[in-house]
């Protein structure tokens, strides 16, 4: 298994490529990851334009310690070759990584990874760029693991379940509708096999859009379900949503304290040669100790990306 990536991806913010006061909007913004869009957020006549309008973003914007990534179109279109060219000459030196959509096999990755790896000798780089792919279509969610191992780049996959949604044929006029209600989380199935595909392969794991943003609550059980499940963030699709996936996927200080107490109790137990302790009337060991450890694994990652 592979070294997990030390990037904080609580949020994920979304921003078209077309518009330059967004993408400073977003620059300035407390999201942990921007990524610029070149894909759904942008007309099909407009994408050629909006590489520049990315590429100067990336070189004349003040982006401070976040994450910065462009999400392209899917490897399947016209598009694509141009998008990865023209985003990496030109904005190379500041681009974190790219988001790759409409995945479906391995084959998906390979195409732009072999790309990446001719551009950054050819620029003389000196980084290597990074890969997210989006999980959004039946055949990557029948071979989601075989995706999340197919390359040394690939840091995240992230659970795009508006397309999902079509290529699985789900009847969207049935969604919500009271009588008629899935019983309990439709995506269940779906976001668990994900995460477990990319904690396997030392993958961070990343629920997408929440389209409703003006349902702060709605957003905030989504997100709640996802971090329970193993997410380490959501993407916001407008800046009223990222405040929301900060808090959602940071351990609270009292979570901390009780993570700090139960780790501390289990090593002093191990160190006394007794395999189990109690902490509050609870019984932990060595696997609780495991599940603590990763609470606060988190809060110092968040506080050394922070400064907090």
């Amino acid at each position: 298994m592979t070294t997990r990536p030390m990037r904080l991806r609580r949020s994920e913010l979304s921003t078209p490529g077309t518009s330059e006061k967004m993408l400073a909007k977003a620059a300035a913004s407390d999201a942990d990851l921007v990524f610029c869009d070149l894909e759904d957020a942008v007309a099909p006549v407009e994408k050629p334009g909006a590489r520049a309008t990315i590429t100067n973003a990336l070189r004349e914007l003040d982006w401070g310690a976040k994450t910065v990534a462009v999400r392209i179109n899917g490897v399947h279109t016209e598009w694509c070759h141009d998008d990865i060219v023209e985003i990496v000459t030109q904005g190379g030196p500041r681009l974190d990584l790219l988001i790759i959509p409409k995945v479906k096999a391995p084959r998906d990755v390979w195409f732009v990874e072999t790309l990446l790896d001719q551009l950054e000798v050819k620029l003389g780089l000196g980084k290597r760029i990074a890969l997210e792919v989006l999980i959004e279509e039946t055949e990557a969610l029948a071979r989601v693991e075989d995706i999340a191992a197919s390359s040394p780049r690939l840091e995240a996959l992230i659970l795009g379940v508006g397309d999902l949604s079509a290529s699985q044929g789900i009847r969207v006029g049935h969604i919500g509708e009271v009588g008629d209600r899935y019983p309990g989380d439709m995506w269940h199935y779906a976001r668990n096999r994900m995460i477990v595909a990319a904690r396997a392969n030392g993958l961070d794991a990343v629920d997408g859009p929440f389209a409703n943003f003006g349902d702060p609550e709605a957003y905030r059980r989504d997100a709640g379900w996802a971090a329970t499940l193993g997410c380490v963030g959501k993407w916001a699709i407008h800046p009223s949503q990222i405040a929301l996936a900060n808090e959602v996927f940071a351990p609270t200080t009292a979570e901390v304290e009780r993570a700090r107490s139960a780790v501390h109790a289990v090593r002093e137990a191990e160190a006394a040669g007794h395999g189990a302790a109690t902490l509050g009337g609870m019984m932990i060991d060595a696997a609780t100790a495991r599940i603590f450890q990763g609470t606060l694994d988190r809060a110092e990652l968040i506080a050394f990306r922070t400064g907090g």
